[in-house]
């Protein structure tokens, strides 16, 4: 399946996979709102055995069969989920 993937404007590691170029209809303006302006960063052939750097392929088809986009949301920062006891 071909998918094509945009980054967002406002935040930083925060990807959009969409199974159609600049198709956005299915993505809720909730969620444009927080993307900021999309930016094509590529198009992408994919299938459930391919490895991508964070994501399970097998995730983003169904994301994208299911919802018509899938959302990759930035890695977890470590130093934020640190607790600080007195």
């Amino acid at each position: 399946m071909q998918c094509f993937i945009y980054k967002s404007s406002k935040k930083d590691q925060l990807y959009l996979y969409l199974p159609q170029k600049d198709e956005f209809k299915d993505v809720p303006p909730v969620l444009m709102d927080t993307m900021g302006q999309p930016e094509f960063v590529m198009e992408l052939e994919l299938s459930p055995e391919r490895k991508l750097a964070r994501a399970n392929a097998a995730d983003v088809l169904a994301g994208l069969k299911e919802k018509g986009f899938y959302l990759q949301m930035p890695p977890k920062d470590p130093l934020l989920d640190m607790r600080v006891t007195p």
